[in-house]
């Protein structure tokens, strides 16, 4: 399902539950060695689909220890992201002079709690997922919003190093099944350009939905 919404360059692996055969590094195990068991399964199985996609780009794996934020620490040359939500785990990977971020986000195709949206969605989004949901009553729109954001935050964070707050970044979610964001904070330089937006792409599927963010090279056509 992620793999549909990213291009070619990037190499994506996906598991529905918890594969018996994962297993972590004695690094990882450190991480989660006091964690409940939902959180360490989560933990295992999205670096499962991890070494699987590293694997087949060419790349032994190192441990995926959590960095700054939170962020895991892939190897030298490579961009990534994993997500994980119940029922589903996704690894996306590809190499640095290929794509210079990616962002990912794996939600249930279910509607926000409530009061939710109003905290993590400005007044212009909350607009437009309102018009969004009466024309298209069938999509959790507001979920889409917050995945979305997820996969801003993602691709984000890896190149400016700075947190990004929910309502710092603006989006307007096409019901074509396209996103754009606008970022409302100073913008990095990367690739000689600011990075003050991303383009992005969502579906729905299976009682799923997954939102990504692919940013490519300058020198690479869009």
């Amino acid at each position: 399902m992620i793999g549909e919404l990213l291009p070619d360059v990037v190499v994506t692996e996906v598991a529905y539950g918890d594969p018996p055969q994962a297993r972590l590094e004695p690094e990882e195990e450190a991480v989660v060695a006091r964690a409940v068991e939902k959180r360490r399964l989560e933990f295992t199985s999205v670096r499962h689909c991890a070494r699987l996609a590293l694997g087949r780009l060419g790349v032994p794996y190192r441990p995926l220890v959590p960095g700054l934020r939170g962020t895991p620490s892939w190897p030298e040359g490579v961009v990534g992201s994993l997500t994980h939500c119940d029922g589903y785990r996704a690894a996306a990977v590809a190499r640095a002079g290929e794509l210079t971020s990616v962002g990912i986000d794996a939600e249930p195709a279910l509607a926000l709690p409530e009061g939710v949206l109003e905290v993590v969605a400005l007044p212009s989004e909350q607009r437009r997922i309102a018009a969004l949901s009466a024309a298209h009553p069938h999509v959790p729109w507001d979920r889409v919003l917050f995945s979305a954001k997820e996969s801003v935050y993602k691709a984000w964070f890896p190149l400016a190093l700075r947190f990004l707050e929910f309502t710092e970044a603006e989006l307007t979610i096409s019901a074509d099944g396209t996103f754009t964001a606008r970022v409302l904070v100073p913008a990095p330089v990367v690739d000689g350009r600011p990075l003050s937006g991303f383009d992005g792409r969502w579906t729905v599927r299976d009682g799923l939905l997954a939102t990504a963010i692919a940013v490519l090279p300058a020198s690479t056509p869009s």
